[in-house]
Parts: C-alpha cells; sequence; structure tokens
C-alpha cells in the first residue's frame, strides 16, 4: 500500500484514513498460531511477502517466535517487506488469586512501548494448552480478573498503550454475558472479534447497539453458524472446528460484517480492521490455494464497504 498516509501505530488509525488503510493482516490467517501442534506453520519470509503481494502495509505482531525477539531484528525484517506492527495478541492467566500478573503485564507492555506497537490485545487465559475446553470462572476468579483487567489497562496506559479485552473462545471470557460483565464491572476496551463473539452466542451486530464506544480494536472475521453451534455445544472441539472451515472469508458467515462495520463507523470509530481468518494447515501451501485466496476475499469485501466520498 504504497503512497498511502503515514497513520499513526496506535490505537486510532487516523480520522481521514479509508477503511483500506485502516486494514491490517494477521499471522493466524497463514496458519501461524502461539498455540502448540496447531498445524503446520508457513516460513516468516513467505508469509510477510504475502502480506505485501496482497498490499497490506500493517500487521499484527503474531505469537513469540514468529518475528524476531530483537526489536532491531525485528525491525529491520518488516522493513524489508514494507510493513509494520500496530499491535499484538497476548494470552495472560488473569483470574487466578495465587498468580499475580503484573510483572509480566509491565514486562510486556515496556516490550511494545519500546517496539512502536500501540495495541496491547490481551485474552483471559485459563491456563491450558489450546482453546478446546470451556471453564466457567468462579465468583473470586472473576473478581480477580476484573481487577486485573483495570490493573492492565492502567500499566498500558502508562506505557503509552490502549489494552484491550478480546473475547475469545476457550478463555475465561467469551459469551456474551460475560462480555455484558466485564463492560460493567471493568473499564478496560474490547477489542471486538466478530467471529469469537458468534461462535460464543453472540450477535456482534447487536453488540455495537450498546458498546460501540467500547470498541478500541477489532479482529474482523466471519463464521459459519452452524460449526459455531456445535463448537458451543461442546460437541465439536475448537481447533477441529477451525480445520473444518469454521472461520469463513468475509460475508460468507454469519456475522453481519456490513453491518458490524457501518454501525461503527457510524458510532465514530476510527481504529485498525484485522483481517483474521484462524485457519490449521497440514502442509506448505500453493499459491492457487492458499491463504491468500481467503484474504484477498476478504480484503476485497471490506474495500467495498467503503462509503463514496
Amino acid at each position: 500500500m504504497t503512497g498511502g498516509p503515514d497513520l499513526d501505530a496506535g490505537p486510532v488509525a487516523g480520522n481521514s484514513a479509508t477503511l483500506r488503510e485502516r486494514t491490517v493482516a494477521a499471522p493466524i490467517s497463514w496458519g501461524v498460531s502461539e498455540v502448540p501442534g496447531w498445524g503446520h506453520q508457513m516460513p516468516v519470509h513467505r508469509v510477510l511477502a504475502q502480506m505485501r503481494a496482497l498490499g497490506m502495509a500493517v500487521t499484527e505482531l503474531g505469537p513469540p517466535g514468529f518475528l524476531p525477539a530483537g526489536s532491531a531484528d525485528r525491525a529491520a525484517l518488516l522493513d524489508r517487506y514494507g510493513l509494520r506492527v500496530i499491535g499484538g495478541f497476548v494470552t495472560v492467566v488473569l483470574h487466578d488469586p495465587d498468580a499475580d500478573p503484573e510483572r509480566l503485564l509491565v514486562r510486556i507492555a515496556a516490550d511494545f512501548a519500546a517496539a512502536g506497537i500501540g495495541v496491547l490485545v490481551l485474552a483471559a487465559d485459563l491456563g491450558q494448552v489450546g482453546y478446546d475446553e470451556q471453564v466457567e470462572v468462579d465468583p473470586a476468579g472473576w473478581r480477580t480478573m476484573l481487577a486485573n483487567l483495570d490493573r492492565a489497562a492502567a500499566i498500558a496506559a502508562d506505557h503509552g498503550l490502549r489494552a484491550t479485552l478480546h473475547p475469545h473462545v476457550g478463555t475465561a471470557v467469551e459469551r456474551p454475558a460475560q462480555v455484558t460483565r466485564v463492560l460493567s464491572e471493568s473499564g478496560i476496551a474490547l477489542c471486538l472479534d466478530t467471529g469469537h463473539y458468534l461462535v460464543g452466542g453472540g450477535d456482534p451486530a447487536e453488540l455495537m447497539a450498546t458498546a460501540a464506544n467500547r470498541i478500541a480494536h477489532v479482529h474482523l472475521k466471519d463464521a459459519d453458524p452452524e460449526l459455531a453451534v456445535r463448537v458451543r455445544a461442546g460437541e465439536l472441539g475448537y481447533a477441529e472446528a477451525v480445520s473444518a472451515g469454521l472461520y469463513r472469508p468475509l460475508g460468507q458467515g454469519g456475522a453481519r460484517i456490513a453491518d458490524v462495520v457501518g454501525r461503527l463507523e457510524s458510532a465514530g470509530y476510527r481504529g485498525w480492521y484485522v483481517l483474521e481468518q484462524d485457519i490449521r494447515l497440514d502442509r506448505e501451501p500453493d499459491r492457487q490455494t492458499g491463504p491468500m485466496v481467503a484474504v484477498r476475499a476478504s480484503l476485497d469485501y471490506l474495500t467495498a464497504l467503503e462509503p463514496e466520498r
């Protein structure tokens, strides 16, 4: 995406920026995941080259080990492909009264700030491997988690960042009632993930009626409603559902993406839209049938939603 504006790397992309200019790539759309045993992990150079070939100029960080750990090496690699990082997804245990996450949160926030990464996307980790298990946090855990969410927001702000909570399947906050409680009892902003919210049983477009002003970051994915029901009912594991095509290109599932974007824009949202279509790969894909195809379809769909100026 050459010739575009020099957008800020923080939570607000720019009031005059178009939807296309506020669109962000995500390594998980190429099957790159933090979950052990998730599947084949594509080489970083091929993933970044494909992002750039699609005209992307901005990406999220990806899991540890995807990009170089050193800020100078990471910047050099991203510069090679004309990319920069604006946010990162991090899982942290927040509900355990016996585990204080402050030191970890401070370290993460400091690392993000030093690298110029403006958005910290938190998921409330249950301390398990992967996202297949559904666990309800007890009352003491909820009190601890709500307090830690506000601490996380304050720590991020102290480092010049914006912390957001990402409701996510297989974490302590995934269902609409859990999201509502966070909104009511915590001040942290939300990262709306349209696919995860749908899988959790919610309507992301309806959420905009009450919570649009709490959305500071957006992960856009569409989801197959029938597979979502099976995951929610515990009939199908999350990883297995992803392999079966749980997530669909934008506009091809039940998340009402056009309504979500329209309502966010009408409410004054000017942040980033991260294109995310979680996939699992069993081999190195070819160009004709690989992740680029689905990402391009989503990119075209989102670009078509741009209102006339």
